[in-house]
């Protein structure tokens, strides 16, 4: 779940931060998979996504510059997935104390214990298993809603699971408010309240998984769901020293599937929160060994 681990003091009122209302006006014109804004110019960005998508300019200018950092920290490296990091307002997802903090590298404080992961780790992962229109793609982990907003500009087949409940409605809230002014791409992320681990096999096989939180080892039933040929980008690991790894499936001819591992990070640590699990409907403890 895009979330990480939470700084030691957050309190309850924290948890319950209100997001902000939606900082993007009414989108002017409808959404367009080929539309593509300015990519090499900051201000032709913002006057394009002004005059596209309604949004702010303080925010816009925060995102190209964010843009042009997640570039040369090779954090995003083909045209449709910069496309996707730049059609998505971040600033829609955090809550109303961070706002001003909407594009820092860092994640930030959503509530609940978790949070909105930093972009270069949302663009790094979501460009290694680079999802094509029609692919469907199973998120585990919904948290702010951030990621799977951004995956929604890559496919229009978006399945995603977060386990903690009030985060789950609050999100809903959140694409709900975002899709009625527009932003209608939104509109293909199917959304529940389970335990990723067992993935969401009503719509397997899937082409690509994303998981967005630690666990020591990958979950056989989203193996088992990820299509021969697919890819999945999961973190693995003990608490504090998890690998950001991307997982190949392959089918050998005699029907064999053999796995693949690499790391995106090269060797680098990434710490996510916990892979934690539902049992009979509370949340108790992980699903680490």
């Amino acid at each position: 779940m895009d979330r990480r681990t939470f700084v030691a003091g957050a309190t309850a009122a924290l948890a319950a931060a209100a997001l902000p209302p939606p900082a993007s006006a009414v989108v002017p014109k409808p959404y367009d998979w080929n539309a593509t804004p300015p990519m090499d110019d900051r201000q032709a960005f913002i006057d394009w996504m002004v005059a596209n998508r309604g949004e702010d300019p303080l925010y816009l200018g925060q995102r190209y510059d964010r843009f042009l950092q997640l570039i040369a920290h090779n954090d995003v490296w083909n045209d449709r997935n910069k496309r996707a990091y730049l059609m998505t307002p971040r600033e829609d997802f955090v809550t109303k104390p961070n706002l001003s903090r909407a594009y820092e590298w860092h994640y930030l404080d959503i509530g609940y214990g978790v949070s909105i992961t930093g972009p270069h780790t949302v663009m790094r992962m979501t460009n290694t298993i680079d999802p094509q229109k029609g692919e469907r793609v199973l998120e585990v982990g919904t948290g702010s809603g951030y990621q799977s907003a951004v995956l929604a500009n890559l496919t229009d087949q978006l399945h995603t699971i977060e386990i903690i409940k009030p985060l789950y409605e609050r999100t809903g809230g959140v694409y709900a408010d975002l899709i009625a002014q527009g932003y209608t791409e939104y509109q293909a992320i199917q959304r529940k309240n389970d335990d990723g681990y067992y993935g969401w096999e009503e719509f397997a096989p899937f082409d690509k998984i994303i998981v967005t939180c630690g666990i020591d080892h990958v979950p056989p039933p989203l193996l088992q769901q990820l299509k021969p040929g697919g890819v999945m980008v999961i973190p693995i690991g003990p608490p504090g020293a998890q690998h950001v790894l991307r997982i190949d499936k392959t089918q050998q001819a005699d029907g064999r599937f053999t796995i693949a591992r690499s790391d995106i990070y090269h060797g680098s640590i990434v710490n996510f929160v916990p892979f934690t699990k539902l049992v009979e409907g509370k949340i108790v403890g992980t699903h680490s060994n």
